[in-house]
């Protein structure tokens, strides 16, 4: 990274317009909501004009004025953020784009890549973008239905061509639309089951993603022919899409075999009617007749061979003579209904369907029609590839506690005697002696423990979709806290017995990727050893020749950042993907990772396309696959326009990530990190073993309240534990979002850095600042660092710390919290030489000083709130509606939950 360079003067005046076209359009949207309020609770209007302060009977409406305006300033800002990337390219051209097709290909394009090592860059990336639906989103589908219309109708109003009236319109729509959702109840009644979150999930896809996706390729194929005239580009399906909701049982009793059944079957059904759908729109527009072309011979054959098979033959060739790629088009179409009534005329796989649609594109080519082909045919066919009949690969994720006490039972059950200490030589030497065994029929277990019963209906549940579907609708099962081999051999038995393994010429494999998922410090440390360990075990070898040759292995943000604090948790993932690089190289294996961030840059939520970039050398390989969580989903992709958008920065950063780059290691900052890291987990550790943190955590926060909002399936701690260990990450950095405190993204930081510059003086401070110019995860950190800082307000936070009832306790932690706070912040605008927090992000500090008073005023509310429902046995829906309402209000406020 080269040292900080000043913005351009056009720059400047591109970033200037777009803070006046948001003012513009968040005045617009303000006043819209103001009529409202003014017809619908005008009582609420004296306390919005500071005039009046919050009543008892004021209170929910203002929540409410105040969690829609936040809504509605999201909505304005995604609309100033397409405005902006469309300036850029206006003004300086595609390549100028941050995180664009354009720009990563003008790079490749200067680094003297040509065609045909880009193609094979382009074969070789493989994108995989996973939704879950982690208790952290709050908007239901209506609510998000109407901010699409909002999004839309904004849109509209950029068109010059509108006359006055027509503008009055489109401003009347919108004040109907901000009128609906004030009137639209947003506080869920009940927790949402797993079915409807997986409704949840499809409407991301029917809104945004099916048709994102056809958009994403098209600027790749512009930007391939603007830099590559000369050359001919195949555009392979690079972009996937995982999913986790239907199949995350990890502490979530919910999901069990039936559900995970059922979501299949639904991501199933909307693939093949998107699909069907498209083969309509397609054939309604290829209206091409035989005598303006010369068919090729090929493809009249297939044609015919086709209508042989079909018993319709001569109505398909009635009811279009002389089209004949509409009569082909007819003919997939039946298949495709065929395969939604599952009946003997059914495709058996996607891959025959694609075979169908490039016979076609083929065709055309030959026709002489390969513009319409590539418009109209290859988008089709690769939403085929991309889709397929799933929608999105569904992973399994569980426990180990929940695997291990499954074996346990499985043990009992075979051996009639208690297993032998999990983890242990005997364990693993059992394990190992089950798994080379050979079975002619899969055994039937009968297991009293409702777990094990539980675990093995899943497991014989996936062992018959890969019987009966194949491979495509499943992605990987992951464990949770991996921490031997043990675990992962442990997966392996369990697939085994479920029917997932297949044997060809005597050699066992596991058609299943099995990826361990290690979440705390000490797991991400010991990775290395666990990945040789595996590594060295035959059947695993060859389960991963068989999927490729590629083991995947999931790095955990979330639980490392509660384990170790912010900077030693970044570091130690960096460092843990380099080692484990290395051990697959001695085994001829590629290591990839899955990246399971979240919303905050405390779960890993930085900036994607620096996100990449900041990854070490050789570790992303053109593969990555990284999780969308919660809010994220709904921030990214509920507006197609915007979900492109974010598609596009995420493939072309990993593209980019391929090119080549001075990628040597400088010794000095790679020890400087160590340093840092150790320091930080020191200091970070002070605090998280201090004796009274839990319980300052749960009081001066709202996180026991947080378990009463029901803004998800899965419950806030795993197995019911009371520990801090035990506490799920999201509801970890959802409680300290509330209360602005914000520990999990600084905290840990300043002392740090304090502590590595007084030890090594000025040269400390020289090589800090040489990082921060040149050194990309460091320089990451620290930016993300400072907007965090932006955002804490400990005078809000010190309300609530009154509400601990051992203030004594509870003063000291606040007390360290202070401390840590001011020294950051020293440290921080010493390292950046500036005056102010966010001085360098001009535009982020306009958008939180426009919230800001407005987040500050809901969370004295919310003080208060907590402070009656706490008093009272059982929480009046009178006082709790209004709570819950506060906690989604700055969630809104600060874009996200955890």
């Amino acid at each position: 990274m080269a040292a900080v360079v000043p913005p351009t003067d056009t720059e400047v005046k591109i970033r200037d317009d777009t803070l006046r076209y948001i003012e513009r359009t968040v005045g617009l949207l303000h006043e819209l909501l103001l009529q409202v309020i003014r017809r619908r609770a005008p009582e609420i209007m004296p306390v919005l004009e500071d005039q009046e302060a919050i009543s008892p009977s004021t209170r929910l409406r203002v929540l409410q004025a105040d969690g829609i305006w936040f809504q509605l300033f999201n909505i304005a800002e995604q609309n100033a953020a397409i405005r902006r990337r469309r300036a850029i390219e206006t003004e300086s051209g595609a390549e100028a784009v941050p995180g664009s097709w354009a720009a990563v290909l003008t790079q490749a394009q200067q680094a003297g890549l040509s065609a045909g090592e880009v193609q094979e860059r382009l074969h070789n990336t493989c994108v995989i973008p996973v939704l879950t639906a982690h208790p952290t989103e709050a908007k239901r589908v209506t609510v998000l239905e109407i901010h699409r219309r909002i999004y839309v109708q904004l849109k509209e109003l950029e068109e010059i061509r509108y006359t006055q009236r027509e503008r009055d319109k489109i401003i009347r729509n919108i004040r109907d639309e901000i009128d609906l959702l004030w009137m639209t109840g947003e506080i869920r009644l009940t927790k949402p089951t797993v079915d409807e979150e997986v409704s949840w999930i499809l409407h991301f896809f029917n809104e945004s993603l099916y048709h994102g996706v056809r958009d994403l390729f098209w600027q790749l194929s512009q930007a391939l022919q603007e830099r590559y005239p000369d050359a001919s580009f195949g555009l392979p399906p690079l972009l996937r899409f995982g999913c986790w909701v239907g199949g995350d049982r990890d502490g979530n009793p919910h999901v069990t075999a039936e559900t995970t059944r059922d979501a299949l079957d639904n991501y199933r059904r909307m693939a093949l009617q998107h699909l069907r759908r498209r083969v309509i729109e397609t054939r309604s527009r290829l209206s091409i007749a035989a005598h303006t072309i010369t068919v090729p011979e090929t493809f009249a054959q297939r044609l015919e061979q086709m209508l042989t098979e079909h018993e319709d033959a001569d109505a398909i060739r009635k009811r279009n003579p002389q089209e004949v790629f509409r009569q082909y088009l007819n003919l997939i179409i039946r298949r495709l209904e065929a395969t939604q009534e599952n009946t003997p005329e059914r495709y058996r796989r996607a891959r025959d369907l694609v075979d169908d649609l490039q016979a076609m594109e083929h065709g055309l080519h030959e026709a002489d029609c390969q513009e319409i082909s590539e418009d109209l045919v290859l988008p089709l066919r690769l939403e085929a590839q991309i889709f397929g009949f799933h929608t999105a690969h569904l992973d399994i994720r569980e426990n180990n506690t929940m695997t291990n006490n499954t074996l346990a039972a499985l043990y009992q059950h075979l051996e009639s005697s208690p297993a032998p200490e999990l983890n242990s030589p005997e364990w693993k030497e059992w394990l190992l002696q089950r798994l080379a065994e050979p079975i002619s029929e899969l055994p039937q277990f009968e297991f009293e423990e409702p777990e094990a019963r539980r675990t093995m209906e899943l497991f014989c549940l996936l062992g018959k979709v890969l019987e009966g579907r194949g491979l495509e609708p499943l992605g990987a099962f992951i464990l949770s806290m991996t921490h031997t081999e043990a675990d992962l051999l442990g997966v392996y038995l369990l697939a085994k017995y479920g029917g997932l393994f297949s044997d060809r010429e005597n050699c066992e494999t596991c058609r299943l990727p099995v990826v361990p998922l290690l979440e705390t410090i000490d797991d991400l440390r010991r990775g290395p050893t666990l990945l040789r360990e595996l590594l060295q075990i035959p059947l695993v070898r060859r389960s991963v020749r068989a999927s490729g040759g590629v083991q995947e292995v999931m790095v955990g943000y979330s639980d490392s950042n509660k384990d170790g604090g912010f900077l030693c948790s970044n570091h130690e993932v960096s460092l843990a993907q380099t080692r484990m690089c290395r051990v697959g190289e001695e085994f001829g294996v590629t290591i990839s990772f899955f990246h399971g961030r979240g919303g905050s840059s405390s779960r890993g939520g930085m900036p994607a396309g620096r996100a990449i970039a900041a990854q070490p050398p050789g570790t992303v390989g053109r593969r990555m696959r990284l999780t969308e969580q919660g809010e994220v989903v709904s921030g990214k992709y509920a507006n197609h326009g915007y979900a492109e958008t974010q598609l596009e920065m995420l493939a072309a950063s990993v593209l980019g990530h391929s090119l080549p780059h001075d990628n040597r290691v400088q010794p000095d900052f790679e020890e400087a990190m160590e340093a840092l890291s150790q320091l930080s987990y020191t200091a970070y550790r002070k605090l998280a073993d201090h004796p009274g943190l839990v319980m300052f955590y749960q009081n001066a926060s709202p996180v026991e309240e947080l378990a009463l909002l029901k803004i998800g399936s899965r419950p806030a701690r795993r197995f019911g534990a009371q520990g801090l260990e035990d506490l799920r990450a999201i509801p970890w950095v959802f409680a300290w979002t509330q209360n602005r405190m914000m520990i999990p993204s600084w905290y840990g930081v300043g002392d740090a850095i304090t502590e590595f510059t007084r030890v090594r003086g000025d040269e400390g401070w020289a090589l800090l600042e040489k990082m921060f110019d040149s050194h990309l995860l460091f320089r990451l950190m620290m930016d993300e660092v400072e907007k965090t800082l932006y955002q804490v307000q400990l005078n809000i936070s010190r309300d609530y710390v009154t509400l601990a009832p051992q203030q004594e306790e509870a003063e000291e932690i606040f007390a360290m919290i202070e401390e840590e706070y001011a020294r950051t912040c020293e440290v921080i605008l010493k390292i950046s030489k500036s005056e102010q927090l966010c001085d360098r992000f001009v535009m982020f500090r306009d958008r939180l000083k426009r919230r800001l008073p407005i987040i500050d005023r809901v969370s004295r509310e919310q003080v208060e709130l907590i402070k009656i429902c706490r008093g009272e046995k059982q929480p009046d829906t009178q006082d709790l509606v209004p709570l819950l309402l506060s906690i989604n209000c700055v969630a809104a406020g600060l874009g996200w939950t955890g």
